[in-house]
């Protein structure tokens, strides 16, 4: 592999106050902006990325952007005010103080304390599109194009895409705290399209995390995952009918944890639970799951899609309980919904960018492993699913109702997995199913790293995990 690109006067640590603003002067400004308030920041961001697509045999986009730009909040009670600019200059700030100042009115609020320090980093700091030169970025996705395409002659098409970048974050607080924090991320997603007597399917599969390319352009990472991209297309391709109904159904490990995540996860969010849009509403230390069920959202778990070592209000990164055997004992919450529910920050105040305000989001949210055997959670079923791959999916959270499309599943009868099937979807709500979970596989994962979620029209992040279950009664749709 060639060697990695010297670093340019551009690639420079993103030092705003050194380079762009006096320190002094916004802090006069974010106090005058943030003076009454119950809270407030200044978000500054530099950002860098880059995306190339290769598509039926040439490389079908290459894109470049670099962004920077600052956003200034306050927030008095349930009101928040919020102004951001793509220019670092001290005119623009002066502006966005008027901005966020009608969110405060003549309050009187009392600022709140500042977020706690903590030393620990979980990923590297090093920019990942520096990590291979562009032509080498461009000849490793036409190799994996022709091994995809030599692996079988059902093979007719190939989209391979890599991505990387690379934001730098600075949070001052009208105490004059600073908090900083690098995050870098790397993504490789593979698709093959297979063709079989007139009628094609697809398959995709891919993974990255919070750190360089080395990893994902290494062969023994790629050729695996385009292998299982392959297995999935050709199963799909002698796949039946789903079928339609009442049924048991085996969700496998890691991925399927999507359902989770949208289903239970959302509903887990402390703004939803502060203004009683949630399902989960109200339900503080009652029994919302089975026994033996235990959700967490962890952004500590170093190098991962979803980890962050502080959060986008400078709060450290948390391990939050959400469900404990069963039982609710937490939510997660950003700064607003905390103070405004008596509680503690958990860390999950994120932001897409600094042109959006932060709110409750999740990390990676996964559930613990049980002690069942998968093998046998299988062997108990008389008529029903084995869900092991999961595409889109929409989730009404106020009721926690759900509606989740499966890309590869297959028909269990009397213990043992059949045919694929193709077009099955799991059509319930989050709180009944967690109650109908009759068996915890033994086999937690998390996802390869591919997960984003979308929230009031803001995009993060994310992971999401779980082991194999075994849940009683799911609503199927299918063919018949």
């Amino acid at each position: 592999m060639p060697a990695a690109p010297q670093t340019t006067a551009s690639e420079a640590p993103f030092r705003p106050f050194e380079t762009h603003l006096d320190r002094g002067a916004a802090l006069r400004h974010l106090q005058a902006a943030t003076a009454g308030a119950d809270d407030g920041e200044l978000f500054l961001e530099r950002r860098r990325g880059e995306s190339l697509v290769f598509d039926d045999g040439r490389l079908r986009t290459a894109s470049y952007d670099a962004t920077e730009g600052f956003g200034l909040r306050a927030v008095r009670g349930e009101t928040a005010g919020y102004a951001h600019a793509t220019q670092l200059d001290e005119a623009g700030l002066a502006r966005a103080v008027a901005t966020t100042r009608l969110a405060v009115g003549a309050g009187g609020g009392t600022l709140a304390l500042p977020p706690a320090r903590s030393n620990h980093r979980l990923y590297t700091d090093a920019d990942p599109i520096t990590g291979a030169a562009f032509p080498a970025k461009v000849e490793l996705l036409r190799e994996i194009d022709a091994v995809a395409r030599g692996m079988d002659p059902r093979v007719v098409q190939v989209t391979v895409g890599l991505a990387a970048s690379h934001q730098e974050i600075a949070i001052l607080r009208p105490e004059d705290a600073l908090f900083e924090d690098v995050r870098p991320m790397a993504r490789l997603n593979l698709s093959v399209i297979v063709e079989q007597d007139g009628r094609r399917e697809s398959g995709s599969m891919g993974g990255g995390g919070r750190y360089g390319l080395d990893g994902l352009m290494a062969r023994d990472f790629w050729e695996p995952a385009l292998r299982e991209a392959l297995r999935i297309a050709l199963v799909n391709l002698r796949a039946e009918p789903a079928p339609a109904g009442v049924m048991d159904v085996v969700l496998g490990p890691g991925w399927p944890g999507i359902l989770l995540h949208e289903a239970v996860g959302h509903g887990l969010e402390g703004d939803f639970n502060r203004k009683g849009a949630s399902a989960f509403a109200g339900l503080m230390g009652q029994q919302v799951a089975a026994k033996g069920v235990t959700v967490l959202d962890d952004g500590t778990i170093p190098d991962r899609r979803g980890s962050i070592s502080i959060d986008d209000e400078g709060t450290p990164s948390h391990r939050t309980t959400l469900i404990e055997d069963g039982v609710l004992v937490g939510y997660m919450q950003d700064r607003q919904s905390a103070r405004l529910m008596g509680v503690e920050p958990t860390g999950n105040g994120r932001r897409e960018s600094h042109a959006h305000a932060p709110m409750t989001r999740m990390t990676n949210t996964y559930m613990l492993a049980g002690q069942d055997d998968p093998a046998g959670m299988l062997a108990d079923v008389k008529d029903g699913l084995y869900a092991v791959g999961f595409g889109g999916g929409q989730v009404d959270i106020t009721n926690g109702k759900f509606v989740f499309s499966c890309t590869e599943a297959y028909r269990v009868r009397d213990g043992k997995v059949g045919a694929p099937v193709k077009g099955a979807t799991l059509i319930g709500d989050g709180a009944t199913a967690l109650q109908k979970i009759r068996a915890i596989g033994n086999d937690m994962a998390l996802d390869p790293g591919i997960g984003n979620c979308g929230k009031a029209g803001q995009w993060v992040p994310v992971g999401v995990g779980q082991p194999s279950l075994l849940i009683g009664g799911l609503t199927v749709g299918g063919a018949g």
